[in-house]
């Protein structure tokens, strides 16, 4: 957990998002900040994967 509040990152204020939400009420601003919010948060998920898997395969090569 952050010390300070602007070490962590900043969040778009969009409420849920969850898959097959209907966008038919969305405006188009609300759909590219909802997009952008997605690929920050593919981002973050494609890190956090990277760094699992940098650490078991130093795991495993500890093991060889």
């Amino acid at each position: 957990m952050p010390l300070f509040d602007d070490d962590e990152p900043k969040r778009a204020p969009l409420g849920e998002i969850y898959v097959g939400q209907s966008l038919v009420s969305m405006s188009v601003d609300e759909l590219r900040d909802r997009i952008a919010a997605l690929e920050a948060e593919i981002k973050r998920h494609k890190t956090e994967l990277d760094n699992k898997s940098s650490a078991s395969s130093a795991a495993e090569s500890l093991f060889k």
